[in-house]
């Protein structure tokens, strides 16, 4: 064999339809994997350090005005706002994803994110310059530039994850996608990984100080996001270097047959909405337990417990690698019993462990601090390792990346942005507890949403070029089960 033509050990390549030509995989599984978890590791990457900085930096630089309570307040809700341009990036995105490939959408998601983190780095503050320029900074327009820039990071990241896992299920084959799909999933757990670490070296040669004049709110908190710059070149150089998947490939011979297909947004509206709706209600619990495990208990260790902000960010780093451990663990360990089997576990071990969190977190004590982010980001990860294989299998191949995409920005709506909004005003509140019933409850929805799904672990990836059969939805045009 070729070296273009290299294969994971002991994998057969991905199965490709009997109905349509068959095409050359010339990319190899390593390449594959590659390209979807660095490219997905960027990306996250730059959402992550605006999580942290949204929890360390943004009260003091972009919301000066507002008092304590306030101004973190309207940090979240900055972070909060990436979450709504999500379905519109899952909507664009996947329509080009769907028309012209997986490979090509995201190059320019992955630009798109860079470009918006770099310039989030150089924005001056509220009343403070930016590497002495703006040295009073530009007032009211800070908040607005910075809330513009977090849109643009949504946006990307709604175009990004489906795509990513796409590019690995579509060359997964058959009995592992759960293995392949883990690899963008664990892009994941090395960005916060790599976010934490960075920020608390930055922190660490800058100082602990949260004063206007501090060397680290004036300008070690930007290095971070300046970084990002680097980051997008390795990204694109090696994304560029996969071919599209062989599925699309096939794919194509379909959309120069049929002349009367829909936009791929409109056919997964109307052929498999209930499969979007399911999948993101299944998925918010993992969501809420991500961000809130993250961001904002970033924001409550160093704000209510008062713990050391390097001490946080250094259990955060720790927190990474379980993450990804479990991560890959339940990824793989779901082609064997399930995804539904797996998700459910996690979902319902977060019905429990909601109404722990707070109590333990509250006692003070950093080992409790240490005990509950790694407890909730283990139980997120259970649930994050198959969602990279659940998503792609719900949906047919002619409008996949769309519903992927739509399913996956439904879930980071519902369990990303509004959790941690109503958790800051609770907290607020003085009432801690009323979060872990708030989580509680939410995955409680997601486990009846797990219930109502069918397993997809033995579903046909492959498209089949029949027209007639695809429209009515019995042929195996993407989900058919074998």
């Amino acid at each position: 064999m070729s070296r273009s033509n290299a294969r994971l050990p002991g994998v057969e390549t991905a199965p490709q339809s009997p109905n349509a030509s068959q095409v050359k995989q010339n990319t190899s599984l390593t390449r594959v994997a590659a390209a979807a978890s660095v490219g997905t590791a960027i990306e996250w990457y730059d959402f992550f350090i605006f999580g942290t900085a949204a929890a360390l930096v943004f009260p003091y630089v972009f919301f000066t005005d507002q008092d304590p309570a306030t101004a973190i307040l309207a940090s979240f809700v900055t972070f909060a706002v990436a979450f709504f341009a999500r379905p519109v990036g899952a909507g664009i995105f996947g329509h080009f994803g769907d028309k012209i490939g997986r490979k090509r959408t995201l190059v320019w998601t992955l630009f798109i994110m860079g470009a918006s983190t770099v310039l989030i780095g150089l924005l001056p503050g509220y009343s403070t310059g930016t590497f002495g320029l703006f040295g009073n900074g530009i007032g009211l327009w800070a908040p607005i530039l910075l809330v513009a820039m977090r849109f643009f990071q949504g946006f990307a990241v709604g175009g990004e994850w489906a795509g990513a896992a796409l590019l690995a299920a579509e060359y997964a084959p058959q009995g592992k996608r759960g293995m392949m799909t883990m690899w963008p999933q664990l892009g994941c757990a090395f960005a916060f990984l790599l976010s934490s670490g960075t920020f608390l070296v930055f922190s660490l040669i800058a100082g602990a100080g949260a004063a206007l004049d501090s060397p680290f709110i004036q300008y070690g908190w930007r290095i971070p996001f300046l970084l990002s710059s680097v980051l997008v070149i390795i990204g694109l150089w090696i994304r560029l270097a996969v071919e599209e998947t062989p599925v699309f490939r096939q794919e194509e011979t379909r959309m120069v047959k049929d002349s009367k297909r829909n936009l791929p947004f409109l056919d997964v509206l109307k052929h498999q909405w209930k499969e979007i709706l399911l999948a993101g209600g299944a998925l918010a619990s993992l969501f809420s337990f991500f961000y809130m495990g993250t961001s904002f208990l970033t924001n409550y260790a160093t704000g209510k417990l008062g713990h050391d902000r390097s001490f946080v960010l250094a259990t955060g780093g720790v927190a990474a690698i379980v993450f990804g451990v479990a991560i890959a663990a339940s990824a793989m360990y779901s082609d064997r019993i399930g995804r539904r089997k797996v998700i459910g576990t996690s979902v319902t071990l977060a019905i429990v462990w909601s109404l722990a969190m707070f109590p333990i977190l509250d006692t003070g004590s950093t080992t409790a601090f240490i005990i509950v982010l790694l407890v909730t980001l283990i139980i997120f990860g259970i649930a994050y390792g198959p969602a990279g294989a659940l998503l792609p299998e719900l949906f047919q191949a002619r409008y996949r990346y769309t519903g992927a995409g739509l399913g996956y920005a439904l879930a980071g709506i519902l369990g990303g942005a509004l959790p941690p909004l109503a958790a800051s005003q609770m907290v607020a509140a003085g009432n801690s507890f009323g979060v872990g019933i708030m989580l509680s409850l939410l995955s409680a929805v997601s486990m009846a949403c797990v219930l109502l799904l069918k397993e997809s672990s033995r579903n046909k990836m492959y498209v089949d070029i029949e027209p007639e059969r695809a429209d009515t939805g019995t042929a195996s045009a993407g989900a058919g089960i074998s």
